[in-house]
């Protein structure tokens, strides 16, 4: 999870054999997974391809893991698999709303889906904190709530996380697609009861697949999908990551690509932790644009390790693989003068949020301690979608809250904020007013 914890979520590999002779194993996974990974990505987008019951702890509710049909922002069909909770029993008149969540940073290897771990089905656990039970971050913020109010929930692990490919991490446009394909899933499924009210909410680099999607309207219109038409009234986007938001604007020509590069580095390359989203950022954009090179921003070396280390392991494995064998020359990983990188540029910026008018509104829950996704990205954010007449809320938590405390302190303002949305009640404009 940790999301783009760092600020930074990370451009990533695709066509390995370009780059080296050496052939990565995918680790191992459980047996649905691996079942799923040689599946072929044919179908309807948001088609289920496999589904099995498993046991959950949230009261009232049943819950599946399931592998479903996406596409990358090159238009590329992929499996992506997640879950999905519903309430037992009988659904009421005219179904029920469904709330699709799309998680924080994991990492980049097939066994990095958070529905991979035991009990996934369970209110959102966060390896950081304190009751924090697991490796990585797993579960759904508010199922119990949301599973009392009579909603269906889906949360995507995204593509490559379990369903064979490679992670496209931090490509807000491909991460977002999969959470509301994940959405088609769960109403083309009868066992849910779901109806096509739909609401969207993420943290970090799932903050960051939100807000892309809310400006995402053709592919959201999108026929011959599983569930055509989804009627989708709200996006919630805790901490959201978007470094597209930083690029350059107006003509991008060598010098400002540069400039761009350099503050990237800056700002996201102060320790190990940064360093691994970052570079697994990298990773991920170069496996959505397979015309880019890893070894442009990588030394040898880099490339080399990047590879092995992203291929086999998740975010925190990752992290302490660096520390342990790199120390504090981690950097050295990369070219202090990175080629090509109008080409880079331009590929973040297309897989990043569009600046486009949203669907539907679009609240944003951060805190004032957050070192992790700087304030200012989603600052900008709402400055731009709001010049554009899209109704974008704000608000900084109470108290002094971190990224990682952000989930749990934003809450009972979401849980509200969501309720309102399904009434119908009247929204005022969230844009600041000038």
């Amino acid at each position: 999870m940790k999301t783009f914890a760092s600020a930074s979520v990370w451009i990533f590999s695709a066509i390995l054999s370009v780059l080296s002779s050496v052939v990565y194993a995918d680790p191992p996974v459980q047996p649905f997974y691996a079942a799923v990974m040689k599946m072929t990505p044919e179908g309807k987008l948001g088609q289920v391809i496999k589904q099995e019951p498993i046991a959950t702890s949230v009261k009232g509710a049943q819950a599946w893991r399931i592998a479903y049909i996406s596409s990358d922002i090159s238009g590329r069909k992929t499996i992506s698999t997640g879950l999905v909770v519903a309430p037992i029993g009988p659904a009421p008149t005219g179904g029920r709303p469904v709330m699709t969540w799309a998680h924080g940073t994991t990492g980049s290897a097939q066994n990095c889906g958070p529905s991979q771990v035991i009990n996934p089905a369970a209110p959102l656990n966060e390896y950081f904190l304190v009751g924090g039970n697991s490796w990585t971050d797993y579960g759904i913020p508010a199922v119990e709530e949301f599973i009392k109010e009579g909603y269906v929930l889906v949360a995507t692990d995204y593509q490559g996380l379990g369903g064979g490919g490679r992670h496209q991490y931090g490509v807000a446009a491909t991460n977002g697609m999969d959470t509301l394909n994940a959405a088609r899933a769960a109403v083309s499924m009868k066992e849910t009861g779901a109806n096509k009210k739909t609401l969207v909410y993420g943290w970090s680099q799932g903050g960051g697949a939100a807000i892309a999607l809310a400006g995402m309207p053709e592919y959201i219109k999108q026929t011959g999908t599983a569930a055509d038409n989804l009627d989708i009234i709200g996006f919630v986007a805790l901490a959201p990551q978007d470094i597209s938001i930083l690029a350059p604007t107006g003509k991008l020509d060598q010098a400002a690509a540069d400039k761009y590069f350099q503050g990237l580095q800056k700002m996201f390359l102060d320790n190990v932790f940064n360093f691994t989203h970052a570079t697994m950022y990298y990773w991920g954009t170069q496996a959505a644009f397979p015309n880019l090179k890893l070894s442009e921003v990588f030394t040898d070396e880099g490339v080399k390790v990047a590879n092995e280390i992203y291929s086999n392991k998740c975010m925190h494995a990752a992290s302490d693989t660096f520390n342990f064998n790199y120390g504090s020359s981690f950097a050295t990983l990369l070219k202090q003068a990175p080629a090509n990188t109008v080409a880079w540029t331009q590929a973040m910026q297309k897989g990043g949020v569009p600046v486009v008018k949203p669907v539907a509104p679009v609240q944003i829950y951060f805190g004032s301690k957050d070192t992790a996704v700087p304030p200012m990205m989603h600052k900008l954010y709402q400055e731009q979608i709001c010049k554009l007449g899209g109704n974008v809320g704000r608000m900084q938590l109470p108290g002094e809250q971190s990224h990682f405390t952000t989930p749990g302190s934003s809450k009972p303002f979401y849980l509200a904020w969501v309720k309102d949305r399904v009434a119908g009640n009247p929204l005022s404009n969230g844009c600041p007013v000038n």
